[in-house]
C-alpha cells in the first residue's frame, strides 16, 4: 500500500481492491461514464464481469482512497503482441481507469497509473497498450502506436491506441500486432439485462459522444 499526505488533512492511499469495494467501484464507474461516450455506458458492466475473467490480473487491481473513501481505481487485463514471425510478447492493458466525478482533473488518475506501472514491472511486464483519448495520457508517457510500430492485426494504426514502454527500447523497432482480451467484447443485450437490476438513469446525447466517435474511428497514416 502507498500512502501520501496532500495537506489540509487529506491523505491518499493506493491499495489492492477487495471484495468490499466492488459495489462502490461499479457505482463510481457508472456515474463517471454514463452518457460520456454513448447514451448510457458499458464500462460498469465490464468492471462487473472482468474480475472473473481468465485475463484479469488481480495483482494490478488497485483502488485509490482519499481520507479512507474510495475515489477511483484502475484494473488490468492480459494482452499480447506478435511480430511478423509469430513471436509472442505478453503485455498488459488497463481499463477502466476511473476517478469519481468530484475528484477528476486533480492528478489522481496519474498517481494510479504511475503506481500500477511500478507494480507491473515487478511482475515482469514491460509494455502497456491502451485505447483512450491521447490528451489524457501523453503526460504519463504514452505515445502513438505508430511511433512504436504497433498496429491492429489488419495493419491499421488507430489514433486512440497508445503505447507506453515500461522498459526503454523493449519493442526494438520491429513490427508488432496487438491482441486484446476477449473480455472487452461486450454484448449490448448483456449490458441491458444487467442495467435492469440497477437504479434507472436517463440516457441522453451530449457532445462528448461525437468526439468519441471521431476519435474511435480515426487512424494514423
Amino acid at each position: 500500500m502507498q500512502k501520501e499526505r496532500l495537506g489540509l488533512k487529506q491523505e491518499i492511499s493506493i491499495r489492492n481492491e477487495e471484495e468490499k469495494d466492488y459495489q462502490i467501484v461499479e457505482q463510481i464507474t457508472r456515474e463517471a461514464f454514463y452518457n460520456l461516450y454513448i447514451p448510457g455506458c458499458v464500462e460498469h458492466y465490464l468492471v462487473h464481469i472482468m474480475r472473473q475473467h481468465e485475463d484479469f490480473i488481480p495483482e494490478l487491481d488497485f483502488v485509490l482512497e482519499l481520507n479512507g473513501e474510495v475515489a477511483g481505481y484502475i484494473m488490468y487485463t492480459k494482452a499480447s503482441l506478435t511480430d511478423a514471425d509469430g513471436e509472442r510478447k505478453n503485455i498488459v492493458t488497463f481499463g477502466p481507469l476511473c476517478i469519481a466525478p468530484d475528484y477528476q482533473r486533480k492528478g489522481f488518475g496519474k498517481k494510479l497509473m504511475q503506481y500500477s506501472f511500478q507494480k507491473a514491472v515487478s511482475l515482469g511486464y514491460d509494455v502497456v497498450v491502451i485505447f483512450g483519448a491521447p490528451a489524457n495520457y501523453v503526460s504519463s508517457g504514452f505515445k502513438s502506436c505508430k511511433k512504436y510500430n504497433v498496429s491492429l492485426e489488419g495493419g491499421k494504426f488507430p489514433a486512440a491506441m497508445l503505447v507506453r514502454e515500461l522498459t526503454p527500447d523493449c519493442l526494438d523497432g520491429r513490427r508488432w500486432y496487438y491482441h486484446g482480451s476477449a473480455v472487452m467484447e461486450i454484448r449490448e443485450e448483456d449490458v441491458f439485462e444487467y442495467d435492469r437490476t440497477l437504479e434507472e438513469m436517463e440516457k441522453k446525447y451530449q457532445s462528448s459522444q461525437e468526439e468519441f466517435y471521431i476519435m474511435s474511428h480515426s487512424f494514423v497514416e
